[in-house]
């Protein structure tokens, strides 16, 4: 009798896992709060593990006795994780506890008792969370019961980034960029990193979010045979909720960052006034209206040089606070709205004085529905303190000369780069990755492996007198040669203008129909339209 073949049983994905732990929550609380919830247990039981782990090394090394002492945990960047009675910061004592009524105070405890014990963790845990969310005991003993089920991955260092990608993913369009929470995809971040290389020095980006830009950082410079002590980071981040996830993100990895003393405002209240950065990445807040009030720092140095930026939009007053924290051969890399390139009034003169002074090095346009959060496509500016010819050693001991760019600008126009990515985005694939990086480096560099050309539809170097004859634009495609492209025409600013029309189509067909609506209400007659 033949023998019936075993069914294999298919392991459930973390993401499988995260959306169970999602449906326990279903109608309890907003969507919004899902990834607090959820990362919070995550870290307690993540930091656990790792404590549990580095107690088991020490017993087999004879060291039994010094299992309770915080400094062998922390020698090796383990949290030293307290336990006590009536409450522990222990897992293993949580998940026990999780059907009694008392579980949302055990879990604000162990947080608590957490972060006491851990400076780096101060100010990134929540203080009473759990008892405020005023959960079910049933649900959230649930809840623990299915994180503390979830198989972590091999690559678990990057837990905490990877559940907030996740639950960002499928509640963004939700919560919007507006309440200050996104998140910057991986393949956008590591594009940033790898085309402005920050590979020693300081390191800052003042909108951090969760905290993304600095672990790419620190990854990159470890791919190159660097270490985190290559890099000094500098971070700020205004939402509160944010911040704490982004001391987080890096305290869960042992990098060590100065992200202020609380969440802030760059702007009113920037916690890094003397700082001068050689590697600057930022993702800001798209088009930020009312960021400053009409007579409020209109005198800032950071705008020294410069035009006041409006009060309308906050684009060119964080392209302006980010230049004024470059270092003398600082480089940066951030992201804006495609608005920014070509805005007229004060931002077209800040504009012009930033070409003139030669600190716009490249401007990509970015494909569309990269982002959670907004279809548009956006732009990465690279700005250069200095474009002269000169050498500097990689962390591999490689000497790499630039030529002189002064007076010149790369543009790049990717929108037809990205592949599908979860049906309705797309992100870069690691080939389209490299051969961006490489154009960019190869336009800098004279002994990289191929040699810069421009190449019709892609990318273009413009000096700064043709830059100066089409009114100091930036758009890309108004210089990257296009087959059947009449130059005269900027087919961005273009259909910026159709969409308008259409918006206003769109308002005056519904005030026609809310007219003839009420028309027929004072007739008497009922009707839908």
């Amino acid at each position: 009798m033949a023998r019936r073949a075993t069914k294999q049983v298919k392991e459930p994905t973390l993401e499988s896992r995260l959306w169970a732990a999602a449906d326990v929550l279903r109608n309890a609380v907003e969507a919004a709060e899902y990834k607090h919830i959820v990362l919070n247990l995550f870290f307690l039981r993540f930091a656990s593990e790792k404590f549990e782990e580095q107690r088991r090394k020490l017993i087999a090394e004879g060291k039994e006795r010094y299992v309770e002492i915080k400094e062998f945990y922390t020698k090796d960047n383990v949290f030293f994780v307290p336990d006590g009675e009536p409450y522990s910061a222990r897992w293993s004592k949580i998940k026990a506890n999780a059907k009694q009524s008392d579980i949302a105070i055990r879990i604000d405890k162990a947080l608590e008792m957490l972060e006491a014990e851990n400076p780096e963790l101060v100010g990134a845990l929540p203080s009473g969370y759990f008892v405020r969310l005023e959960l079910e005991t049933s649900k959230l003993g649930s809840l623990v019961d299915e994180i503390g089920n979830i198989t972590l991955p091999d690559d678990e260092q990057d837990i905490i980034g990877r559940v907030y990608e996740y639950y960002l993913t499928q509640f963004a369009l939700k919560e919007g960029k507006g309440k200050g929470e996104f998140y910057t995809p991986k393949t956008i971040v590591k594009l940033i990193v790898e085309m402005i290389e920050p590979f020693s020095g300081k390191v800052y980006d003042p909108c951090c979010g969760s905290g993304g830009m600095f672990v790419q950082s620190v990854d990159f410079v470890s791919h190159h045979q660097g270490t985190s002590r290559d890099i000094s980071i500098y971070g700020q981040e205004y939402t509160a909720t944010t911040y704490r996830l982004a001391k987080m993100n890096l305290a869960i990895r042992g990098i060590s960052a100065n992200l202020g003393a609380a969440p802030r405002n760059t702007f009113s209240a920037d916690q890094h006034k003397d700082l001068k950065a050689d590697f600057i990445m930022a993702n800001p807040p798209f088009n930020q209206k009312k960021w400053r009030a009409e007579n409020e720092l209109v005198d800032d140095p950071r705008w020294d040089g410069y035009e006041v930026p409006p009060t309308s939009n906050a684009n060119y007053g964080w392209i302006l606070h980010i230049a004024s924290k470059l270092s003398q051969d600082g480089v940066a890399g951030f992201l804006l709205a495609n608005g920014a390139l070509s805005e007229s009034g004060t931002e077209q003169l800040i504009r012009k004085q930033l070409i003139e002074n030669d600190l716009v090095e490249a401007i990509a346009i970015l494909p569309r529905n990269l982002f959670y959060t907004t279809d548009i496509s956006v732009t990465l500016w690279i700005l250069n303190r200095n474009k002269k010819a000169r050498f500097y050693r990689t962390p591999g001991g490689e000497m790499r000369r630039l030529r002189d760019r002064t007076g010149q600008v790369l543009f790049l126009d990717l929108r037809q780069r990205g592949v599908p990515f979860e049906k309705k985005y797309v992100e870069l694939s690691d080939a389209e990755r490299a051969e961006i990086v490489g154009t960019y480096h190869a336009w800098q560099s004279p002994n990289w492996e191929t040699e810069y050309e421009d190449v019709p539809e892609y990318c273009y170097s413009a000096s700064k007198d043709e830059i100066a004859s089409k009114d100091y634009t930036l758009v890309p495609s108004r210089y990257i040669e296009f087959a059947s492209q009449d130059e005269a025409v900027d087919y961005d600013e273009r259909m910026r203008e159709l969409q308008g029309e259409l918006a206003d189509v769109l308002k005056q067909e519904e005030e026609t129909r809310a007219q003839v609506l009420k028309v027929f209400e004072e007739l008497g007659y009922g009707i839908e339209l």
